[in-house]
């Protein structure tokens, strides 16, 4: 199974989400899981075992909880794979982050212009 069929199941990709976050047992991971997805436990301990033996995620056992963190050498080569492609949104999200902070400097151009306008109005009333 190639990385991107592993990561293609919403499921799995939430499961990746938690793990990010630390180290999980399998019991909280299912919990959270089945309750977002409405999936039984064997469906999701189905879905840990992929994103195991596909190397998306590790397990150590400690005591009697399976404890499962998020392995990240094939997110890594996903990166890598992806580099190549980047030059098609990169420039984009430039372009978008400067759209954005000129509009917030238009936004608080015109709130500092109607503050001194209301300050000015105020002066003008008072006796």
């Amino acid at each position: 199974m190639h990385a991107f069929d592993v990561l293609a199941v919403p499921v799995r990709r939430r499961i990746l989400e938690l793990l990010a976050d630390g180290e999980r047992s399998a019991g909280e991971v299912s919990a959270l899981v089945r309750e977002e997805f409405e999936i039984s436990q064997p469906g999701v301990s189905q879905h840990l075992k992929v994103l195991r033996d596909h190397g998306f995620a590790s397990v150590r056992a400690a005591g009697t909880r399976r404890l499962y963190a998020v392995d990240p050498s094939p997110l890594r080569e996903l990166d890598e794979w992806l580099e190549r492609y980047r030059r098609f949104w990169t420039p984009r999200l430039d372009a978008l982050e400067i759209e954005l902070a000129r509009g917030k400097r238009q936004r608080a151009g015109r709130g500092a212009k109607a503050g001194r306008a209301g300050k000015e109005n105020k002066d003008k009333e008072a006796p």
